[in-house]
């Protein structure tokens, strides 16, 4: 047998391997611990020449007939790939539901603008965001209000976002749901802050009956 084709194989990918007395097959295929292939040997021999090296003898490939042990530190192997484990999960990404609260219809310019932006940075980041927007005592008689102020923000954000959930009255709140386009959650994941520098700045919304200034808040 090949040892390139065999060591091609070593991409080992599970921690839970037998070695040195656990390994009871006899006999077995060699590789020894300078990655040479001593050929097929008694499994006791395999143990013998594993202790002489100070190592360990590990069945790497336990599906091979005969299976495949090769001569190794496995105490360090592991802690290597523990590791590369920890290192791509650190990489990886985890899509979250931001929440942006709109305590009334009576939000502001300023307000308006600030809840925008908050919003394409999670959309840049890949989150989707959920937009809360609360209606207090009379203000349930002005639902149109809020409908149009949720769909300006859409229309704002469509270059990074598409509808997940369409503006949708819940009790005495209305609800709805963006979710970052895979272009802009890629690009933002890749380059961060950058994203944002892609995508010119809106022009501010015209206030449509504002009265008072209502902060917009990020959970």
């Amino acid at each position: 047998m090949d040892i390139r084709g065999l060591t091609g194989a070593f991409a080992i990918s599970q921690h839970g391997l037998r070695c040195n007395e656990q390994i009871r097959i006899s006999p077995v295929r060699l590789i020894n611990e300078r990655n040479e292939q001593i050929g097929v040997v008694p499994i006791m021999e395999a143990m013998r020449l594993s202790r002489e090296a100070g190592l360990d003898l590990v069945e790497v490939s336990p599906m091979e007939r005969p299976p495949v042990c090769r001569v190794m530190d496995y105490g360090k192997w592991k802690y290597k790939q523990r590791k590369k484990e920890q290192k791509s999960h650190a990489g990886s990404h985890v899509t979250q539901l931001k929440e942006l609260r709109i305590k009334s219809v009576k939000i502001d310019v300023h307000d308006q603008n600030t809840t925008v932006n908050k919003a394409k940075k999670f959309l840049h980041d890949g989150h989707k965001v959920q937009f809360n927007l609360m209606f207090r005592g009379r203000e349930m008689a002005h639902v149109d209000l809020g409908r149009d102020i949720l769909e300006r923000f859409k229309a704002e954000l469509e270059p990074l976002a598409k509808p997940e959930r369409e503006p949708k009255l819940e009790g005495k709140r209305m609800i709805m749901i963006l979710a970052p386009k895979a272009h802009s959650a890629t690009h933002g994941a890749a380059h961060g802050g950058a994203a944002q520098q892609a995508h010119p700045k809106p022009p501010r919304p015209t206030a449509t009956a504002v009265e008072q200034p209502a902060a917009a808040a990020a959970s």
